[in-house]
């Protein structure tokens, strides 16, 4: 294998020229899976650097959109039945208009629900929020003091909940995720990759 800098000769597995140090793969191709001492895949490069390997990654819950969706139809449905009997002349196509504007109110709610996105990696919590203008918020785990669970007495009945992160980084505060499906089994997930980090 020739350098594309220098011209030298390199061996056929080389990630750097002998000679004057240059990369001789693009990037994506310098990257392999290998697994870590934990058996999980985990994403290096051939110069031995590694990236974090999202161990989950979820949106919020639409349960609750879902009953807004069951409201808004039931809503509409009636709205349009009592029109109809107590407004002589009334057009049942202006009702259905109307119906179709209280769904308008769940739609905006599972939009908001899909431009959220909570990640667990090997070294940090990562929060995605956004569609055009994005952001993402890292909560390096080393920096988590405590995660709570809380519930609720509406959201256990429908099995979701908000998982609360202490955060001792400079900004410092409380992380909230919000509407989190099972949040027990990820608030689980995310103090056992805390202890990995501790060993």
């Amino acid at each position: 294998m020739y350098c594309n800098k220098c011209g030298a000769e390199n061996p056929a597995d080389a990630a750097f020229c002998k000679k004057c140090g240059g990369q001789l793969h693009d990037e994506e191709e310098t990257r392999v899976r290998v697994a870590d001492e934990r058996g999980r895949p985990q994403v290096q490069a051939l110069d031995g650097s590694e990236t974090d390997e999202r161990i989950f990654a979820i949106n919020p819950t639409v349960k609750f959109v879902a009953l807004g969706y069951l409201a808004a139809v039931v809503a509409a449905f009636v709205l349009v039945v009592l029109l109809t009997v107590l407004v002589p002349g009334f057009v049942p196509l202006i009702g259905v208009v109307i119906g179709l504007l209280l769904l308008l109110v769940p739609v905006y709610f599972h939009v908001q629900a899909k431009l959220i996105r909570y990640a667990l990696t090997d070294t940090t919590i990562e929060i995605d929020r956004g569609l055009v203008s994005r952001t993402t918020q890292h909560i390096p785990l080393r920096r988590v003091q405590d995660v709570t669970v809380t519930s609720s007495i509406f959201q256990r009945m429908l099995g979701y909940g908000d998982i609360t992160i202490d955060n001792a980084s400079e900004d410092g505060g409380k992380v909230v995720l919000d509407n989190i499906d099972m949040p027990k089994k990820y608030a689980d997930m995310i103090l056992r990759q805390m202890r990995s980090l501790d060993r």
